[in-house]
């Protein structure tokens, strides 16, 4: 037992864990990643990004963590409040090398004008080679911070690439917002996952509407990259194709979850779909 439900509160696990050589990664009700023996559930380490304090800065939901795995070693990473941590799988300690001292913020590339606005990620980023790429949650009411697509260094914590799924000005799709939407509009974002096919290196990105829900007034236009199956090159960001389920969404309809991969037989082919 983490000990961490809340008898007042409806607190919840939702972490699909890792099981990695006999050991089991998950994140407790307040967010504490802990390491158990998978075959007896006894504890090996407990890291908590709050110390103590998960009612004073911590909330949210955790649905999962993302293993790093090469020859100079394993890291474990997971978000928690505003920020991205890089664990070591080995004794739960923050890997100091790791942007700033083993995190870093996930406002990182959003721009300064959302430095202060609500972010967190309670889904998973994905490993592509030495990537991590990382969505979001943001508001859905006004102050939203946009959902741009952002690639991390597993080693250094920089960001290596990002896709504006607000288009800034000249960039294509920007003809689907008002001016200025880049500056003031947030939303479309990636809060489902990612799906990777990494023998072509392509992310496949399912986004959200933009912000506000229920209001288009302030954002006139098809809204692209909002409400967007997004195929993604995952070594640079650059978009390889769309497609929009919902134009200029007034209804919160967000693509819920990433995109399955499978291969289809027809006519005696195999098509990868």
């Amino acid at each position: 037992s983490s000990e961490d439900a809340d008898a007042n509160d409806r607190s919840q696990i939702q972490c699909n864990p890792l099981v990695v050589d006999g050991v089991l990664y998950g994140t407790s009700a307040k967010l504490k990643l802990f390491a158990l023996d998978a075959r007896d559930g006894s504890a090996l380490w407990t890291f908590d990004p709050f110390d103590g304090a998960f009612e004073q800065f911590g909330m949210g939901t955790n649905r999962g963590l993302a293993m790093y795995l090469s020859e100079d070693g394993r890291r474990l990473f997971y978000s928690a409040g505003d920020r991205l941590y890089a664990v070591d799988p080995e004794n739960g300690s923050l890997i100091s090398t790791f942007g700033e001292s083993g995190s870093i913020s996930l406002h990182k590339g959003l721009g300064a004008a959302s430095a202060d606005y609500f972010i967190t990620s309670n889904t998973p980023g994905v490993i592509f080679e030495d990537l991590i790429i990382m969505g979001s949650r943001v508001s859905e009411s006004t102050r939203a911070a946009p959902g741009h697509i952002r690639a991390f260094d597993v080693q250094s914590g920089e960001m290596r690439w990002i896709f504006h799924t607000v288009p800034l000005e000249g960039q294509e799709g920007a003809e689907t917002w008002p001016d200025g939407a880049a500056k003031r509009i947030g939303g479309a974002n990636v809060w489902a996952g990612f799906s990777i096919d990494h023998k072509r290196g392509i992310v496949y990105c399912p986004t959200g509407s933009a912000a506000y829900d229920f209001y288009g007034g302030d954002r006139v236009g098809e809204n692209l990259y909002a409400n967007c199956i997004l195929a993604l090159d995952a070594n640079t960001g650059k978009k390889l194709w769309h497609y929009q389920t919902v134009h200029h969404d007034m209804w919160d309809k967000d693509l819920p979850i990433a995109p399955n991969l499978v291969t289809i037989k027809k006519d005696g082919k195999n098509i990868d779909a």
